[in-house]
């Protein structure tokens, strides 16, 4: 079970603000990735006849705003990095997730596009954004969950361990996919939905996954890593034995696309267990008789 105290520090906030701020003028490189991504996420939209007339972006990278606002949505955008935060146009404010400064009941809709996996403590800033919407508002989140750069994860291990005899954590760690939707509810959310979105990417170079995730402001900010430089030899050898298909190098992107309503009047609820009014069997055999098979 994904859990994080108040007293946890998982990852070094100045080292991912420091980290998002160089990224911002080569982001535009791995834009294509980011997109796919946000319109995973903003599809969810798609499935619902609300209308939003003040929407929060947090940390989309000048990805998520425009998209927001091409759907016609007056859209804020906020990140912890200024020179990222400009890359949404105005409006945009610097802002850091785990001390979000708008008031009570700011916004309609809120959207985290892969920006809450940097943040120690996770449920805090769920409420922190749940506070932020008004009655009946919507989040929009997604996060990568327990699998992502699992390929990468593992050869850097065994590469290290064979040359130092240990190995230094290089890979953020993420949350299992079925504490998501938890998480969401434990922060006050009504209807909580955690989905699977898979995005598989192929590099001929696999130097180039490296590049990417550094163009992204996705370096280890992890608090507990190796500050020594590297052994020469580890990224050669992590990278050389990363598995590949068809002569290019696997890497496999594993997101919690995370949906949540803010409390509101009338809303729709969840029945209790032991509420339903027909049984399953029934609805099944109705079917079956109607469908003549």
């Amino acid at each position: 079970m994904w859990r994080m105290s108040d007293s946890m520090h998982v990852f070094d906030r100045t080292a991912v603000r420091r980290h998002r701020e160089r990224a911002a003028a080569r982001v535009a490189s791995v834009e294509d990735i980011l997109r796919d991504a946000a319109e995973r996420l903003l599809d969810r939209l798609d499935d619902t006849t609300r209308r939003f007339s003040a929407a929060l972006d947090v940390g989309g990278r000048g990805t998520i705003a425009p998209l927001l606002r091409a759907r016609g949505i007056p859209t804020l955008a906020c990140d912890l990095s200024p020179a990222m935060a400009a890359r949404a146009g105005a409006p945009a404010v610097a802002a850091d997730e785990e001390w979000l400064p708008f008031a009570p009941a700011s916004f309609d809709l809120i959207v985290a596009s892969l920006s809450l996996h940097w943040v120690n403590d996770l449920p805090g800033a769920l409420i922190q954004l749940r506070q932020a919407l008004r009655p009946d508002g919507l989040l929009l989140a997604s996060l990568p969950v327990l699998g992502t750069l699992g390929e990468l994860r593992a050869a850097l291990t065994e590469a290290e361990a064979a040359i130092r005899g240990g190995a230094a954590p290089r890979v953020s760690p993420f949350p299992e996919l079925r504490d998501c939707a938890g998480l969401l509810q434990r922060a006050g959310f009504a209807l909580p939905v955690a989905d699977l979105e898979e995005i598989r990417l192929l590099y001929a170079n696999p130097l180039d996954l490296l590049r990417d995730l550094r163009a992204a402001g996705e370096a280890n900010a992890v608090a507990l890593r190796d500050r020594r430089p590297a052994p020469r030899a580890l990224f050669p050898a992590a990278l050389a034995a990363l598995p590949g298909t068809q002569g290019r190098t696997v890497a496999t992107l594993r997101l919690a696309m995370l949906t949540g309503w803010a409390p509101g009047p009338g809303q729709r609820q969840p029945l209790r267990p032991g509420s339903a009014s027909h049984r399953l069997a029934d609805a099944l055999a109705g079917r079956t008789a109607s469908g003549g098979s």
